[in-house]
């Protein structure tokens, strides 16, 4: 299996792109076979499923939020398996439950571990995905993130490279330290400083300032199995979807 095989596509970096029906389309006409849906398009499942079906695609994996996971976390499994979804990342601490210190992250990390435990015991995979906020540290200087992972010891983690390098991290060193819970990445770029200042500084993979000659060999060494392309804020996703695509399938 190369990574090529294992490429999928974060659905919210097309989100301005409508309908939905437009994004399946333009990626499926690109050659992706594989999407990463997020929580906003899980209020119409139908829709949904129709394009995975109609274009020949799967969704590995998901982002749900942790509004519904709270709610009903087995309601919410039952709704990803009939998407053919086998791992769900929790993608964010909502608003407002970002800046409390050890303190919030400690108890966020006990909250995974039983959600994850509903998860995993219906049958699903679970995960954490990661922004810059979790590379704050404790006062033992440890990052949020550890003390986050720590807290639930069986729950995996989606890697966000970029996210990382922005909260100040080595994601080298970050995914050696968590081998055998990093199946899938985030693979997204940052833009050399001054650059991409309409795309929040974001930049397509292999067009940016992260060094995927180091980071491949690594993600390849931990076992990723999954690289999901993602660009927070592209101003052409057809640009960014096929210089993703052609930055993956370079990799050796």
């Amino acid at each position: 299996m190369t990574p090529l095989d294992g490429l999928s596509f974060q659905l919210y970096s097309a989100r301005m792109v409508e309908p939905l029906e437009a994004q399946f389309e333009l990626l499926a006409g690109l050659g992706y076979r594989k999407v990463e849906p997020y929580g906003g398009l899980l209020g119409d499942p139908d829709r949904l499923k129709r394009q995975l079906d109609e274009h020949g695609m799967k969704a590995p994996s998901c982002h749900v939020g942790m509004d519904r996971l709270r709610a009903d976390p087995v309601a919410t499994v039952k709704l990803c398996r009939g998407l053919g979804i086998e791992t769900i990342y929790a993608p964010a601490p909502p608003p407002g439950e970002r800046d409390g210190g050890e303190a919030e992250w400690t108890a966020l990390g006990r909250e995974l571990n039983r959600i994850g435990k509903a998860v995993t015991g219906e049958g699903l995979r679970f995960g954490w995905h990661n922004h810059h906020f979790e590379y704050g540290k404790a006062a033992d200087g440890r990052f949020f993130l550890h003390v986050l992972l720590e807290e639930a010891p069986e729950m995996l983690w989606e890697a966000d490279l970029a996210w990382i390098v922005r909260g100040g991290a080595d994601p080298i060193a970050e995914v050696k330290r968590y081998a055998g819970r990093v199946e899938a990445v985030h693979v997204k770029d940052i833009a050399p400083q001054g650059e991409c200042v309409d795309e929040d500084g974001w930049a397509d993979p292999g067009h940016g300032v992260l060094d995927w000659g180091a980071i491949v060999p690594a993600l390849q060494e931990v076992g990723v199995k999954l690289f999901v392309a993602e660009h927070d804020k592209p101003n052409d996703v057809a640009r960014f979807a096929r210089r993703a695509m052609t930055t993956v399938a370079s990799w050796r």
